[in-house]
């Protein structure tokens, strides 16, 4: 699991990975995000947020459902707790079934966290935070997990090779 602030280089280290040969799952968020606009929907984080949460929920739930099918291992680019920790964030409601979610919804105990990282940090089309958002991001996030149980293992900032030899070393 990947979990941290937008523009930490999670991305780019899961396709690094899926070069070394792990499986990967795709962020929610930045799906979600392209099907929406380009289908002129309104389950944006700009538009209507609580609506986004409920389609990241929907599309980590069934990511976990795939990856419990698979016989490899298999490392998510965020999970069900991060729907919990956007909620958070964005200020919202948390509804029961989002925490219900979070509470069956386990993935390894050991999670690895981005941390933000300015020198790598870009806006795209898809992603509109600030610098100053992605940090809180990272912060939520944190906060989630480690109230969830897991243990947080914090990927170092260097280049993508390291990192990649990081994750492999602590899940091979």
């Amino acid at each position: 699991m990947l979990t941290g602030g937008p523009g930490s280089g999670k991305s780019t280290l899961l396709h690094g990975l899926a070069r070394a040969g792990f499986t990967g799952t795709a962020e929610a968020g930045r799906g979600i995000i392209r099907d929406q606009m380009a289908t002129g929907e309104t389950a944006l984080p700009w538009v209507d947020p609580a609506l986004f949460a409920e389609s990241m929920l929907s599309w980590e739930m069934r990511s976990y459902r795939w990856a419990q099918q698979q016989h490899s291992v298999v490392i998510f680019d965020r999970g069900v707790p991060d729907v919990l920790g956007y909620l958070r964030l964005a200020g919202l409601p948390v509804p029961a079934h989002v925490c219900a979610a979070a509470r069956i919804f386990r993935y390894n105990r050991r999670v690895f966290v981005a941390p933000p990282w300015p020198e790598i940090f870009t806006h795209d089309t898809e992603r509109r935070q600030d610098l100053a958002e992605a940090e809180r991001t990272h912060d939520a996030m944190v906060d989630t997990y480690t109230e969830l149980g897991y243990e947080l293992v914090s990927l170092p900032k260097g280049d993508l090779a390291t990192r990649i030899e990081f994750v492999i070393d602590l899940i091979t």
